[in-house]
């Protein structure tokens, strides 16, 4: 379940609106000027699966045999999906290149959590092999998993985030966070273990059963000294480290409420001295005594938390179960005691019966035999394969982060199948109250679903220039509208969030840059234009997608941009073209270069020039029905002697549009083998307003051989 903004009443005058969005080019467009002076209308989505007696899923449900009730009130289904994780998995069988755009709601996500603290190292080292076996054996393509441990030292520690990268997943685990050498680079929203010029080696042996024996010996020395730290406050406070571990995870269930959709733990633990919770058994002659201790008045020597379990442990513990249901999470508890041997053969209390109360407390399962983990939770995995989204709308929620409960019913199944859905959901609140967790998990959900999100304008180019015969230099040109990050916003301070990530056909993160730009007197210039910001990845040819967010880091107004992208291998000598580059005009942008290095003066490359002269390329030209734009073609291996440039406009509804003209203007020398860079001028005139594509051909007449790419624009008054 997840809560979305779907619509907005706008209470400006239509006349104005109008005005509005017919705006300069250095002002862009801004899809959402009304929301400060409208009311929200929220979409709550609802996952719901539904468990036959025989364990599988039920399927065929529609939306007339469910029922939602927020509150005790009956609640209108306004959207319906059903997610068939089968079915997803013959289309893309069936299509490999097709991208299947699922959004994070109706994902199935995983969250491995191994528990340093109240674990042996051995344990803790053995069942890793279950887990690793786990990510790369047995999710689907559209799971997310992530990985993070807790010890009482540091508290729960995020590996990886929730990502469908199997590669980063098996890291996490062979590593449970340990870092050999501080990366000043390192992924704030924990992608990615390590730079991505160290993600070669580790990805080409991601099948591998066998864990390297160098990382094997420093894990065991870094979880031993964890371990031995737990045994020092334990001779000290048991049930008070068992309080702050149920304290700690409360938090963690509370952030990961960000992350849409229902989350399973997969705890990995050899759980806590279980007495301590529900109390110790008693022989016949002890019962006797406390009886009459009581009858007699001396009741005081009585030990009713030793009989009982400790209350104030109880309650501790209750109240963290509550916060991850209240998340939709469920508890997947895998003992991992049996794992022991040699040294770590010491007596230990059962800690069976606190993992089977977290998990079953939680609408989950206790696993004892972590050596054979695949069977058990395939059988998770079946019974989850089948996902129904249901979402109603509400226009009255106060913006108070309010708990409200939610019930389904579904009408027709036998008293044996089993409904699972989450127990309720909270109300928005504003993002300033949001804890950093929080902020991240929601920013590392909107990468990995890489769904298209538009509270901000922004758009995005990017192209794969040349850099060696086995590389590309990949620039990413990210544009916001000024307009639309200062929706909502107060006084002239602004911070804007800029994350940018790519993945390959594997789902493997190969590059990510990022980086808070803060703007102390930003409104007045932003009222005007804009934020331009300039990054790059290095890239091995490929298929890749890449993966945008931009974030208000104030108001957590939020954008989600992904685009496909494929590297040539320019080692073939093959021609290629890249989009047409628009070179701006009106510069008004203010503009933010990324930094590479630790000195602020180390800027990348910049390949956008003309002649040894730089320009400004546009991401999404805005262009005057009366005035000429110039542009200029890149591209390798054209061939010599003369060529043939041709234009299309395709419309937004797709049809060919007559109209708009496509002239070269010259081949200018670049003196680099190979690479050619043409200047030629498009002229929109006859153009309605309107969004458009530019299509552009280049032909060589010798061969009759073209190369073809575009680039969306808009065309205005």
């Amino acid at each position: 379940m997840h809560l979305r903004a779907v619509r907005n009443r706008p209470s400006l005058p239509a006349a104005l609106l109008l005005c509005l969005l017919a705006v300069p080019a250095g002002a862009q467009r801004d899809r959402d000027r009304s929301f400060e002076e409208s009311s929200q209308v929220v979409a709550v989505e609802v996952p719901v699966n539904v468990v036959g007696r025989d364990g599988n899923p039920v399927r065929g449900l529609t939306a007339e045999d469910f029922e939602v009730y927020d509150g005790g009130e009956r609640q209108t289904i306004t959207s319906f999906e059903v997610v068939d994780l089968i079915s997803i998995r013959q289309e893309r069988e069936a299509n490999p290149g097709k991208t299947l755009e699922l959004p994070s709601s109706s994902r199935r996500h995983f969250l491995l959590l191994f528990d340093l603290s109240f674990s042996s190292p051995t344990s803790v080292l053995k069942a890793r092999l279950a887990a690793r076996d786990f990510v790369l054996n047995s999710l689907q393509p559209t799971d997310l998993a992530a990985v993070a441990t807790y010890s009482l030292e540091h508290g729960p520690k995020l590996v990886v985030t929730f990502t469908p990268d199997r590669a980063q997943l098996a890291r996490a685990v062979d590593t449970l966070g340990m870092r050999r050498v501080h990366d000043a680079r390192a992924d704030p929203l924990r992608f990615l273990l390590e730079s991505p010029g160290g993600l070669g080696d580790q990805s080409s042996g991601v099948g591998q059963n066998d864990l390297v024996l160098s990382t094997d010996i420093e894990v065991t020395e870094y979880l031993r000294a964890i371990s031995n730290y737990a045994e020092r406050v334990e001779r000290t406070f048991e049930v008070g480290r068992i309080s702050s571990y149920s304290r700690a995870l409360g938090d963690m269930a509370r952030a990961l409420n960000a992350v849409k959709g229902r989350k399973h733990i997969v705890l990995f633990s050899e759980g806590f001295d279980s007495r301590l919770l529900i109390g110790r058994d008693t022989t016949e002659g002890e019962d006797q005594r406390d009886q009459i201790a009581v009858q007699f008045g001396t009741q005081w020597t009585v030990d009713n938390d030793a009989r009982f379990g400790n209350t104030g442990l109880q309650n501790d513990l209750h109240k963290m179960l509550e916060e991850f249901r209240r998340a939709d999470c469920v508890i997947q508890s895998v003992d991992i005691g049996g794992l022991r041997a040699g040294a770590d053969q010491r007596p230990r209390a059962s800690g069976q019966e606190a993992l089977f109360y977290m998990a079953n407390e939680t609408g989950g399962e206790l696993f004892k035999d972590a050596n054979n983990l695949r069977e058990p939770l395939e059988r998770v995995l079946d019974r989850t394969s089948v996902t129904y989204v249901l979402s109603f709308e509400r226009s009255d929620l106060k913006s108070d982060g309010a708990y409200r409960r939610l019930k389904v019913k579904v009408k027709g199944l036998p008293a044996s199948a089993r409904v699972s859905h989450r127990a309720g959901y909270y109300a928005p609140r504003p993002f300033k109250d949001l804890d950093p967790l929080e902020k991240n998990l929601l920013a590392s959900d909107g990468i990995a679903a890489a769904v298209p999100r538009r509270d901000l304008d922004i758009n995005v180019l990017v192209a794969p220039f040349r850099n060696t015969e086995t590389q590309a230099y990949v620039p990413v040109i990210v544009e916001v509208g000024g307009p639309s990050l200062l929706v909502g916003h107060k006084g002239d301070k602004m911070e804007v969030e800029l994350f940018g990530y790519v993945s390959d056909a594997q789902n493997q993160m190969r590059g990510f840059f990022t980086q808070k730009v803060e703007m102390a007197k930003a409104r007045k210039a932003l009222e005007q234009t804009g934020l331009k910001y300039y990054g790059h990845f290095d890239l091995a040819p490929g298929n890749y997608r890449v993966r945008v967010l931009v974030r208000n880091a104030i108001t957590g107004r939020t954008a989600v941009e992904s685009l496909p992208l494929e590297v040539p291998s320019y080692q073939m000598a093959q021609p290629v073209l890249l989009p047409p580059f628009f070179i701006e005009e009106d510069q008004r942008w203010i503009k933010v270069r990324e930094r590479t290095g630790d000195s602020p003066q180390a800027f990348v490359d910049y390949p956008f020039t003309v002649s040894g002269e730089p320009y400004v390329p546009s991401a999404r030209p805005v262009l005057r029905r009366d005035k000429a734009a110039r542009l200029c073609l890149v591209a390798y291996n054209l061939g010599e002697g003369d060529l043939e440039l041709e234009g299309r406009v395709i419309s937004a509804d797709g049809k060919d549009s007559p109209a708009g003209g496509l002239a070269m203007v010259e081949r200018t020398a670049t003196g680099i083998s190979g690479l050619d860079k043409l200047i030629a001028t498009f002229d929109p005139a006859g153009l309605k307003a309107g969004e458009y594509v530019l299509h552009v051909n280049i032909k060589d007449p010798k061969t009759g051989h073209r190369e073809t790419n575009s680039l969306s624009f808009d065309v205005i008054h």
